[in-house]
Order: C-alpha cells, then structure tokens, then sequence
C-alpha cells in the first residue's frame, strides 16, 4: 500500500503494531496489546494522566488495565489512531466491551457511534437480552447512559415470554424493571408475566428441579383456564428461591395483576412476602383495580407484532384452511355457508390496537371485525351472534347499522382500529377513517381480530400497515 495518501490508512497500520509502540497494554483477559505512547496521550486525557503524569513521564514499558478486556481496548486503539470504527468490527460479543473502555476513557463520540451501530445494525433488536446482561454488569447504571436506555427501550417492548431463559441475567432483568416500575413508558409484557419470568428465572439459580415445578405451576396467562383449577403448590426450596427473587419483588407491581391469579397461582408458592400479598390484596379491594393497567407504563403489543397477528387453527371452522404461516384464511370449494376464524393475538387491558385485513378474493358477503371468545361460534354466521362485532362488505355494520361505508370487494384493504381505553371500534376502507361505532358500547375486556366468509373467500391478515 502507498502511503502519504491517506492519513487514515497509514496510522491504521499502526493499530497494535509492536514495530512502532513504546508500550504494552495488558488486558483483563491477560491478552497483550502494543500502543505508541504520544498517540494514546494526545488522543485521551485518560492515556495522559497515566503515561505522562503532570510533566513527567512514566518510562513503564507496561501499562495495566485490569477491568479492561482486550475486545474492547482493541475497538478503542483503533479509534485512536484512525478517528473511526467499522461498523463490522463491532459485534454482540465486543460491544459492551468496547463502550466500557470508551467510557473508561471519556471518549464520548466513540461511545455515541457504538450506541448508532448497535441499533442500525440491528444488535440491540436480536441481542438486547445479552447486551443488557453484559451491561448491567459491567457499567455504571446511570438514567444518561445512551447505550443503556437503547437497550432498556427495546427490551421494554419485547414480550418477556418470546426472551428463552439463560439469555437474560437476574441483574440485566433487575435493570429493567427497575427502569420502568412505576413510569409511564412503553412496555409489553402483562405484570403477571413479569412476576412468572422473574420467579422462573429466580428459581433456575437455584435447582433444576425447583425451574421445572415453578414452571409447571406459573402458566402463562394463555394457558390460564377459567375456572383457575388449584393444584398442588409444593415447591422444593421455596425458601431459596424467595431469596433469590428478593431483588426482583420490589420492581414488580402485584396490584396490577388480577386478584383470583394472586390468590390461586402466586400466593400458594409462598415465595412472596405474605406483606406485600396482603397490600396487593388491599388496595384492589378498596379501588376495585380500576386505576391501574394490568401492563405497567404505556401499554403495547410486541415489537414484532406480525409473530402475533396470525389466524388460530384451534379457532377457525371447519372448511376454512390457514396457509402462509398464518397470515391467510382461505375456504374450502364446498364452503356455501359463512364460517369464521379469529387471530391469536389476544387484545385486552388498556390501549390501541389497528391492523389490516387484506380481501384478496371477496365471496359474496365478507365480514371483519372483533369477538369474544364466550359463547362464539366458528361454523355460524358471526353478523348474528351477539359475542361477534362485524363490518360487512355491503357497508352495514351487525346490530342492525346500515350505510355505515361504502361497498368494497376485491383488493380492498380493511383497516380495524380498537380502542380498548374506551372500548369502541372504528374501520378504515382503503385508508379511509370512518366513525366509530358508538352503536357497539361498552365492549368486552378480551377480544379477538376475527372474519368471516364462504367460498371462495380468501383473506389476509397484518399489522396495521401505515402509509
């Protein structure tokens, strides 16, 4: 390479190059690293203190970093002599590291282009549980830390039920809840969930067999039936586990989870405090749990949500088929009467909820809308059943409202949009925004995306789609 082109280059051949250095750098891991001193010094006050103290220098050949592993200090290096950073030589297992040891050494924009990378590149979207882990270890805890907040809002609006166990760290899910215990921020995950991974996870620190009775014994709310039916709550050293969930029970908000799960689920495993049971238990009887969400902070849905707006094959007729990994309805040829399906996605607690629902081929009367899983019949007609609240394709509304839209046919797309603060519903017809529908009031708590439709109906369902 000709040099004297490009100042870059040329001092990025001095990068951990022992034929120019003056000093070594040992790492946390033991691992060498080759530095010329007047670079380091002129590049960070830090390096200036240490080689050069005052006026005088520090004629060590060695300098020592032992909080400092060479992961990062390489990343660092290669800022302070080239001014840059690639973005590929940063990576879920360098990172944290590599932020560490330019906070260590006041490095601020270097910090500043970590933090842009993990979230351009993705890092802070398929490694957060990691990187918060790693985090919450190795750094101050600080409310003005970029690369923390980055990590705390993308996990605060993943659902902790899609993060597998062994990913995130007791300290790394303390950090989180503690950011957003009681403030108004966006979070997904229900407070009963939260308490159900902060006690599982407790719990696998302390035996696997204590991991797989509390997992069998904390369902997800999913898997809740109702009636709750009690079973044996006998958990072998219930007593450590309590231990190890104490730093996570100060963080998790019980009043906000419903008042028959606290007494039949949570309360028999005798793993939280009888104290802050009998709290929770007052102040839902004495505000009747109407001031509070059962999602703390702002709540939303997960921060994929096309995992989640997905036709249910356990809750569809039976000469209806589900292609496309859930995303369309399709009839049988024999289909001739109308028959539903409803999406997995449970929509409940407070918020706003919108999605799409593509007619790719209409039948003679298609309908879309929301129900209720009581009493809903998938192989009858939903206009005429009172737990089913529909738009038609002739533009009426069930309930006897007519003229609520205009017809709409192939190709349309039909956007729902729930309001479960006021409980109301409202549709778009090709991202035009009609009323709500103050003729529905008073929806209930729990209810689904739903259709329905006959031969040859064929329907697509998606996350609201914004222009």
């Amino acid at each position: 390479m000709t040099r004297g082109y490009s100042l870059e280059q040329d001092f990025g051949l001095l990068v951990n190059n022992p034929k120019y250095s003056d000093v070594e750098i040992l790492c946390e891991d033991e691992k060498k690293l080759h530095g010329c001193r007047a670079i380091l010094a002129a590049r960070s006050e830090v390096f200036d203190r240490l080689l050069y103290n005052g006026m005088k220098k520090n004629h060590d050949n060695q300098i020592s970093f032992p909080k400092i592993k060479s992961a990062g200090m390489e990343i660092v290096l290669e800022y302070i002599y080239t001014g840059s950073v690639k973005e590929e030589s940063l990576t879920k297992d360098n990172a944290v590291e590599a932020f560490y040891a330019a906070d260590y050494f006041r490095l601020s924009d270097l910090q500043d282009f970590i933090t842009k990378t993990v979230k351009d590149t993705n890092l802070a979207k398929y490694y957060s549980p990691e990187l918060l882990s790693k985090v919450s270890e190795k750094l101050p805890l600080t409310e003005d830390n970029t690369l923390i907040n980055l990590l705390v809002e993308t996990m605060a609006i993943m659902s902790l039920n899609d993060i597998e166990f062994g990913r995130l760290s007791v300290a790394g899910l303390k950090y989180l809840l503690s950011c957003t215990h009681e403030r108004e921020k966006p979070f997904a995950t229900p407070e009963y969930e939260v308490f159900r991974y902060s006690a599982i996870l407790a719990a696998k620190q302390v035996s696997n067999d204590a991991n797989k009775i509390l997992t069998k014994l904390l369902p997800t709310l999913d898997q809740i039936e109702s009636p709750i039916k009690v079973k044996n709550k006998f958990i072998t050293d219930h007593q450590k586990v309590g231990k190890e969930l104490e730093p996570l029970i100060k963080f998790i908000d019980f009043r906000r989870i419903k008042v028959q799960i606290l007494a039949d689920i949570i309360e028999p495993l005798e793993i939280v405090p009888d104290k802050i049971i009998s709290n929770a238990y007052r102040y839902i009887a004495l505000s009747n749990n109407s001031n509070l969400n059962y999602i703390r902070g702002k709540p939303i849905k997960s921060i994929d949500q096309s995992d989640y707006y997905v036709w249910d094959e356990s809750a569809c007729g039976s000469k209806l088929i589900i292609e496309d990994n859930g995303k369309i309805v399709q009839t049988l040829n024999n289909c001739n009467s109308h028959q539903n399906v409803r999406a997995k996605i449970v929509l409940e607690d407070k918020g706003i909820f919108e999605w799409d629902i593509i007619i790719e081929k209409t039948c003679a009367y298609a309908w879309v809308g929301v129900c209720a899983s009581e009493n809903f019949d998938y192989e009858k007609f939903a206009r005429y059943q009172s737990t089913g609240w529909v738009l038609g394709s002739s533009g009426c509304c069930n309930k006897s409202i007519e003229n609520y839209c205009p017809p709409f046919g192939d190709g349309t797309k039909v956007t729902v949009h729930l309001d479960m603060n006021k409980r109301t519903c409202a549709f778009s017809i090709d991202g035009k925004k009609y009323r709500e529908v103050s003729e529905w009031d008073n929806l209930p708590s729990k209810l689904y995306p739903v259709v329905s439709l006959f031969s040859p109906g064929r329907f697509r369902i998606q996350p609201h789609q914004k222009s």
